[in-house]
């Protein structure tokens, strides 16, 4: 049977093959039947990095800058000096205020000492005033006899009756003066607690300033680079100022994933990055974890879809991807590179270790 007319057109051929081809163009673009692959692969992805922005946390001016843009450092390298003239005089007044509370608290015993001799002596008192009383009474007990066989006077018996009287006071007075030095004695004895505490509190102060003296020397809190240093010395900063960036070498990437591509990925599954900043070179990855929730719902001005006619847009996962170890070319990556990753979610998944959880959360 012969072909139709129209097929023998060598125009129409190429229209027709044309056509399927741009078919075929597309099936393929759109990982559609029969060009359908295992292998997901996304472009919006970056590698990222714990950037830690250093400050002060005092108000001085710059005193010294020890450092260069970019310069690779290790934890505890001195990174700038503050001016410290104000924190040492401060460190001295706290010296001084520690002491004084410690001299006095030192003192607390020579005041108990003194308060309960006072005691002792005020108990002596009146025994030697209970000793004149008996006495005094012992003696109006001999004179009243003699009063009434007119041996003795009337003049002597108020004599013995005034000594009693006199004795009597005595007794009365070394009995207050007992009280008042065990008063004393106690609150010389509550005074021990705010002394106390006076020491604890000038410790405290003392401690503070050795802490802002110490903050005046910033030193990196862990290895890694540098990023511009804009920090100039005799620049005035005040607390919260921000100075330098630190880069730490551990690097990952973070790939933003369609929600119609994630459906057969897993924890453990390896990944490709190709980088484009190391010529395309290919870095071997694994997938490490999945975000809670897609990039929208953190956003700080979210999309509400209840008003207005609805688009449905394809939202993005961040999956978290770490590099596998031993590669050299790693050690090349920064934060902010953009990179491409590729999944085979037909690809076995290996158990990961679980993530460590900082007890401080």
């Amino acid at each position: 049977m012969a072909a139709p007319a129209f097929l023998r057109s060598s125009t129409t051929l190429a229209a027709l093959a044309v056509g399927v081809a741009g078919v075929l163009l597309v099936l393929h673009a759109w990982n559609l039947p029969p060009f359908a692959s295992s292998v997901q692969t996304t472009d919006d992805a970056y590698v990222r990095g714990a950037v830690t922005v250093i400050g002060s946390q005092l108000a001085a001016p710059v005193a010294a800058v020890h450092v260069k843009d970019f310069q690779a450092v290790k934890a505890g390298d001195p990174l700038l000096d503050l001016d410290d003239r104000i924190y040492r005089q401060r460190l001295a007044q706290q010296a001084a205020n520690l002491a004084d509370a410690q001299g006095s608290l030192a003192g607390f015993d020579a005041q108990r000492a003194s308060a309960q001799a006072e005691v002792q002596v005020a108990e002596a008192q009146l025994r030697n005033a209970q000793a004149g009383l008996q006495g005094a009474q012992t003696a109006r007990a001999r004179v009243a006899p003699l009063v009434s066989e007119n041996f003795a006077s009337e003049a002597q018996r108020t004599e013995a009756d005034v000594a009693v009287a006199q004795a009597e006071a005595s007794v009365a007075q070394a009995e207050a003066s007992i009280a008042a030095a065990r008063q004393r004695v106690e609150t010389v004895e509550r005074s021990r607690a705010n002394l106390e505490a006076a020491v604890q509190g000038a410790e405290a102060a003392l401690r503070l300033a050795e802490i802002d003296l110490a903050n005046t020397r910033i030193t990196a809190p862990q290895d890694g680079r540098l990023g511009e240093v804009r920090i100039r010395k005799g620049q005035y900063v005040a607390a919260g100022t921000q100075l330098v960036s630190l880069v730490p070498p551990e690097v990952w990437v973070i790939a933003n994933y369609k929600e119609t591509q994630v459906a057969g990925m897993a924890v453990g599954q390896p990944a490709t990055v190709r980088v484009d900043a190391l010529g395309r070179a290919a870095l071997e990855g694994t997938i490490r974890s999945f975000s809670p929730a897609t990039g929208s719902e953190f956003s700080v001005i979210r999309t509400d879809n209840a008003t207005g006619n609805f688009v449905k847009i394809p939202q993005r996962v961040p999956i978290r991807i770490e590099f596998e170890p031993d590669q050299e070319a790693v050690a090349r990556l920064s934060p902010g590179l953009s990179v491409v990753v590729s999944v085979d979610v037909a690809a076995q998944a290996t158990p990961q270790p679980a993530v460590p959880v900082d007890p401080a959360r």
